[in-house]
């Protein structure tokens, strides 16, 4: 019989705060994203494929949250399951996403700010002004000031962060409905779509290959708005009941679908595709102010700003958690660990901001600068998410189960299969964020008298050479990594 713990978060609660947590900035950028390359057949299409993978990955975290309690957090299963270096390989995997996040919320950040003063923020590329970098640095510092002081938790914020997102989403979903139209919704709904230089739009009739395309424009952005729902399965110890975190995932993941396809499907009923896709970010902001008049836009692009600075800050925690769990196992260095009288791990704060102000300079440079930071931060946490996958899958062979075995290959080949969809361009640039991370784990193994394997030497030198082909690749416009950053 299951035990309840009365104090426990119930049910209802626990899906609130899956729903709350995983809505954040990206939410409010999806259906221009997907209209400059899906038309509402292929975002069907997406939604069903990412449905299934992203399910079959909770599925996956909450049998091993439940089954495997002595564990917490991806980098220790891939750590359980295939050894140190990749447990090493998934916790700093993790910890570059999550920073990577953070530089995505700030040129989202500053981008609903351009919208109240055009031109000032951000420039028509896509990258920020030197004024943006200067006020999102400011911010940046002062949030991890906050965290340091142990502030980041604080109830009142998350509360106003609840209202700031779901205030103007709900209010959009309703607009969009009252005034959607089919006829413009069904007009190209099953052909394959190409946006020309001058902001028109080419259809032709739907091929398989067509569709294909789509789903690859699509991936990215749609597995970026799910990031962070791993942290759902994280509940179980705080439940009244165990059975209720698995319950809840479930529930807040349908619910999220829910949410994200009508949010990424109404405006096509509304504004044709050309139009939608030539929208500035953040898209819902001016498609909202198309329908009602600025007043939509403004309270968009305020809820918006308030809802990043939320997220932002409870976002700022999630690398220094990856690092501190890297620290305990000893898979880095002791002085990641440290913590000060508030318990802040104040060194990796600090280490972790020297990147993220790193970054922020770079948006300066980077048309198109929060997909550079998006596509970063979602294909690194792909490969965290597959290593849960494949031990899944070592779980369920070793148990004999054929239902955890499925789930396991399934969560495993989704994450493979769409980084391949999606191209590896993203995966060849954190390779050389990964080499940094290597010479830290060499540290930490010599720090606690534990020697390297010759399969770890291996693979670090593998990974080792592909940073200097990304970096190659970077300088020489190969990869296309020029074209993507913009440079």
């Amino acid at each position: 019989m299951e035990v309840e713990n009365k104090k426990g978060i119930g049910l209802m609660a626990l899906v609130a705060i899956i729903v709350s947590g995983a809505i954040g900035g990206g939410v409010f950028n999806l259906s221009n994203d997907l209209a400059s390359g899906a038309t509402p057949g292929g975002v069907v299409i997406s939604w069903l494929f990412i449905g299934f993978g992203i399910l079959m990955l909770v599925l996956s975290l909450n049998y091993l949250v439940v089954n495997k309690p002595e564990l917490s957090g991806v980098s220790d299963y891939a750590r359980a399951g295939f050894g140190d270096f990749a447990g090493f390989l998934s916790g700093w995997g993790y910890w570059l996403s999550a920073w990577a996040g953070n530089v995505a919320f700030a040129v989202l950040m500053m981008t609903s700010v351009n919208y109240f003063f055009p031109g000032v923020f951000a420039n028509d590329d896509g990258s920020l002004t030197v004024l943006s970098v200067i006020v999102v640095s400011v911010v940046s510092w002062a949030l991890t000031a906050l965290v340091i002081r142990g502030v980041e938790g604080a109830a009142v914020i998350n509360a106003i962060v609840l209202i700031a997102k779901l205030i103007p989403i709900v209010i959009f979903a309703i607009v969009a409905i009252v005034m959607f139209r089919a006829g413009i919704f069904t007009e190209h709904f099953w052909q394959n779509v190409a946006i020309n230089a001058d902001g028109s739009a080419s259809f032709t009739n739907m091929t398989s290959s067509g569709l294909v395309e789509q789903i690859q424009n699509s991936l990215m952005v749609m597995i970026w708005v799910f990031v962070g729902i791993e942290g759902a399965a994280m509940m179980g110890d705080r439940a009244k009941k165990k059975s209720d975190a698995g319950k809840a995932s479930i529930i807040g993941l349908l619910t999220l679908l829910v949410i994200y396809i009508l949010l990424s499907l109404l405006p096509y009923g509304y504004l044709d595709q050309a139009t939608l896709a030539s929208i500035p970010q953040p898209g819902m902001v001016g498609i909202l102010r198309e329908m009602v008049g600025p007043w939509g836009g403004n309270l968009m692009a305020i809820g918006l700003i308030i809802s990043l600075l939320g997220a932002w800050l409870s976002w700022t925690m999630l690398p220094v958690e990856a690092t501190s769990q890297l620290a305990s196992q000893k898979l880095l260095p002791a002085w990641f660990g440290k913590e000060n009288k508030a318990g802040a791990p104040v060194n990796s704060l600090l280490l972790t901001q020297g990147f993220v102000q790193l970054f922020i300079i770079i948006t300066y440079f980077a048309s198109d600068a929060y997909n550079v930071f998006v596509y970063l931060c979602t294909a690194v946490i792909m490969v965290c998410y597959a290593l849960v996958g494949a031990y899944m899958l070592k779980v369920g062979l070793v148990e004999k189960s054929p239902r955890n075995i499925l789930i396991g290959f399934f969560a495993m080949a989704f994450q493979i299969v769409a980084l391949y969809l999606s191209g590896w361009e993203f995966v060849w640039m954190s390779a050389i964020l990964y080499v940094v991370g290597f010479v830290l784990y060499i540290r930490a193994k010599r720090e606690n008298n534990r020697s390297i394997s010759s399969r770890e030497w291996f693979a670090i030198i593998v990974f080792t050479l592909a940073a200097l082909l990304a970096l190659y690749g970077l300088l020489a416009n190969q990869f296309g990594l020029r074209e993507l950053l913009g440079i």
